[in-house]
């Protein structure tokens, strides 16, 4: 029991502990602390390998629907300006004016030209390029993607193999790919 004396002058008061009585005791024992610890670490144990999944299938997702999204484009403006467009690698999305570039590592970006005009430009997805296999964007014979006035790519089937930025050995590296087909009209689907 508490007893509250007030002695009256400047509104002090001062608290007093009954005797035999002690305070409660607050604060977490070592040992609480210690299985608490081990409930977040196996939390984390388990949780961290499916938010690296998750995130790298988000990515892929993201990387096939902006390559999708840009062979709409470059077929629309195909139409639109009664003239070829092409869609095409690049080596370096990041100069003023990017050219297209040989080869079917589609990793460093692409880009959308009508003639000299630049349409769009994609650079590279952060930590793509370079990674001895793992993660990008490869193609495996297309380097380029010309879409006629008509709005029909021109000589062009294949499929394109989006990578997760994960080790090859992983053993969720081929479940996260995707591969998409490209047809002459440059629709896509998965394939």
């Amino acid at each position: 029991m508490r007893t509250v004396v007030d002695y009256g002058h400047r509104g002090t008061s001062v608290a007093c502990q009954s005797p035999g009585r002690h305070s409660a005791q607050t604060g977490f024992t070592l040992v609480e602390l210690l299985i608490t610890m081990c409930v977040v670490a196996i939390l984390a144990a388990i949780g961290v390998p499916s938010f690296r999944d998750y995130a790298a299938a988000a990515a892929i997702r993201a990387q096939v629907s902006d390559f999708s999204g840009a062979l709409r484009l470059a077929r629309s403006e195909a139409i639109k300006r009664g003239r070829v467009v092409t869609l095409c690698r690049t080596d370096d999305a990041t100069v003023v004016a990017p050219v297209c570039a040989a080869g079917d590592d589609w990793s460093a970006g692409w880009v959308i030209r009508q003639g000299d005009a630049v349409i769009q430009v994609q650079e590279a997805y952060r930590g793509k390029a370079g990674r001895g296999g793992s993660g990008g964007i490869g193609s495996g014979s297309i380097e380029s993607i010309r879409f006629l006035p008509t709005g029909i790519a021109q000589g062009v089937t294949g499929t394109l193999a989006f990578r997760p930025d994960l080790p090859t050995s992983d053993a969720a590296y081929e479940r996260l790919s995707q591969r998409i087909c490209i047809n002459a009209t440059g629709v896509t689907r998965k394939c």
